[in-house]
């Protein structure tokens, strides 16, 4: 499935990154910051976008917009490219819904498996008991 979010949404930030880099990255902004508004995205489906909000609430502030950043790089096309990969996997994860679970029975034999086996513990606790006397 091909998910591709339009670059005209996404406004980018840059920032200060740390990690590798040495003294350069006290003077470069390289990590990338992805903001994307998913309430104003027309073209992404209100169920999918319930399903984003519900999976990834937490990276969504109270403006609707989703928040992304990454800092894996000393590039900051690399780290621009890496928050549009993260979102876009984001938006494939929620975007074919889940099917429903089949509720089905648990057959005779592992019925009486289970009923086996807690007859063999229960046997087995009984044994360490101390005698009852009369």
């Amino acid at each position: 499935m091909f998910i591709a979010v339009p670059r005209s949404e996404v406004i980018f930030t840059f920032a200060r990154s740390g990690g590798p880099g040495g003294q350069n990255v006290n003077k470069t902004e390289s990590k990338a910051i992805l903001h994307w508004n998913i309430t104003a995205a027309a073209w992404v489906p209100n169920d999918v976008k319930a399903r984003f909000m519900e999976a990834f609430g937490s990276r969504v502030n109270s403006n609707g917009d989703v928040v992304i950043h990454s800092d894996e790089s000393r590039d900051r096309l690399q780290n621009e490219k890496s928050c549009m990969q993260k979102l876009t996997t984001m938006l494939r994860k929620v975007w074919i819904p889940p099917r429903k679970r089949i509720a089905t029975k648990p057959t005779k034999a592992s019925q009486r498996k289970r009923i086996e086996s807690k007859r063999l513990r229960s046997d087995a606790k009984k044994a360490r008991r101390a005698p009852v006397e009369d």
